[in-house]
């Protein structure tokens, strides 16, 4: 059948073998400490470190509350790994949110995660750092003025179809790119980083002076500054996305978060006072990429370099986001919640290339009929909405289940407080300002259930489904895969 049936055991310990064959396709596990952070913290710092510093200024008001709302963002983003590595370390299987939701709360809003996260939320968030990857590229071939959207979207579509190229040929070959791109953004921040505290050095600490005048007060301003905020932290669950995937989950997943996301704190910290030490609050807001503008001040001739950087560093983001929601949509096949032929993986290359050709499909869309800023604000929406889910579902187990083993636990606290953050960011816009796009958005989460009943409840295949999965699996070379029951 085109979507498989699941066991009706207990989920949180149910598992099911997607072969009938002797030999077992499995993904490989790839994944090193190493590369576990170079998956997390590259695709972390991506275009947001260059182009919200002016939005999250813009809606706090002032220097000062805009450095709180940023370190009070790295604050959120590490407890909220925290409290995912704990949910890796029970649950060691790929999918991230969406698993955790299936084990813990059952297929019903495990399908609805999937729904929006397939069709909406990863696309969503792979188009906006393409598109600002875009922006970036082709700034140099239009000095003075603003790029033509038709090569920015032109831009990011092919940056979108070499990422696909380059996942679907070799895992191995998508962690040397990301490794090798995390370094270079590293590289460059430190850049942005030494001539902050040179020009610090020398005195140029008017934008620091009366620095909390003039905060904004409103919880829903303070709601989308964070959002803008967050969005440059967005990445931080990455890792739990390739759990099967990684060398010793159990020890690997922790230890990357710990590193990965204090280091990327730190490193936007510092970058934004050294923006903020170049530029007068007043320069930075009129600024369309603030890195570009910094570049100009500081570096002079040697600006271009800047821009170069920030199309590496959001290249190798947009690769990171790509290698993990291709993932998810490839998960949701296996356990039934997708056609048949996007849990599938390469005979040959042992990659789930159905379902990262899905995403490419689904992102080249959004390139197409969206904006920069609106992909953010609609993406941090769902994003937020999903993580108070998984969440909860954390805190569930600990206080109902806490006899599963676990390698790793979390004080109770700091999940409950990631909670309340995420039910704060998920309420504070619409209290504050409601948009009708955001009616949009949940009407679009539930209109997953005309999809559910018919197609995973009562199990209705259409016949023509399945003679589309064998010619798509003759065509792209892939069988169905298994994994490893935890």
């Amino acid at each position: 059948s085109t979507m498989r049936e699941r066991k009706a055991t207990d989920p949180l310990h149910s598992s099911t073998d997607l072969t009938e064959g002797k030999e077992k396709l499995r993904l490989k596990q790839e994944v090193g400490l190493i590369s576990g952070v170079s998956l997390i913290a590259g695709t972390m710092i991506g275009s947001g470190i260059f182009m919200s510093p002016e939005w999250v200024l813009h809606h706090m008001g002032n220097p000062a509350s805009s450095l709180l709302i940023w370190a009070a963002c790295g604050l959120l983003a590490t407890f909220g790994a925290l409290s995912y590595a704990e949910l890796g370390t029970i649950i060691k299987e790929s999918g991230g949110e969406y698993i955790y939701i299936l084990r813990i709360f059952g297929s019903f809003p495990a399908f609805l995660f999937a729904y929006t996260s397939v069709i909406l939320v990863r696309p969503a968030g792979l188009a906006a750092v393409c598109l600002s990857f875009a922006e970036y590229a082709i700034a140099p071939f239009y000095p003075g003025c603003s790029s033509p959207q038709v090569a920015v979207k032109c831009t990011a579509a092919a940056c979108i179809l070499i990422l696909t190229i380059i996942n679907c040929l070799n895992v191995r070959l998508a962690t040397s790119v990301m490794n090798i791109f995390t370094a270079a953004k590293l590289l460059a921040l430190l850049v942005i980083v030494v001539g902050g505290l040179v020009l610090l050095a020398k005195g140029q600490t008017q934008s620091f002076q009366n620095g909390f005048q003039g905060t904004t007060a409103g919880i829903g301003a303070v709601g989308v500054a964070f959002y803008q905020g967050l969005w440059s932290y967005d990445g931080w669950n990455n890792l739990n996305y390739v759990t099967e995937e990684l060398k010793k989950p159990e020890v690997t997943l922790p230890r990357a978060l710990m590193i990965a996301i204090p280091l990327v704190t730190c490193l936007y910290l510092l970058v934004n006072v050294s923006y903020l030490a170049a530029m007068t609050p007043s320069e930075l807001l009129s600024s369309g990429a603030v890195a570009v503008t910094w570049g100009d001040k500081v570096l002079g001739s040697w600006a271009w370099l800047i821009s170069l950087s920030v199309a590496l560093s959001t290249f190798g983001s947009s690769n990171g986001t790509f290698f993990s929601g291709g993932r998810v949509c490839y998960i949701a096949a296996r356990e039934g919640h997708m056609p048949d032929i996007l849990s599938m993986a390469h005979v040959r290359r042992l990659t789930p290339s159905p379902a990262l050709l899905f995403t490419s499909a689904m992102s080249l869309i959004m390139i197409i009929s969206g904006s920069f800023s609106s992909i953010v604000n609609f993406f941090s929406f769902m994003a937020w909405l999903f993580y108070g889910m998984t969440i909860s579902g954390l805190l569930y187990l600990k206080i109902k289940k806490p006899e599963l083993p676990r390698s790793y636990k979390v004080p109770i606290i700091i999940p409950i407080i990631v909670l309340m953050a995420a039910v704060y960011l998920v309420l504070a816009p619409i209290i504050d300002q409601p948009q009708i796009e955001i009616l949009y958005i949940i009407l679009f989460i539930f209109s997953g259930i005309i999809f559910y009943f018919p197609l995973v409840r009562f199990k209705y295949h259409p016949r023509f489904l399945q003679r589309v999965t064998l010619h798509l699996q003759l065509l792209l070379e892939v069988a169905p895969t298994t994994r490893d029951a935890n």
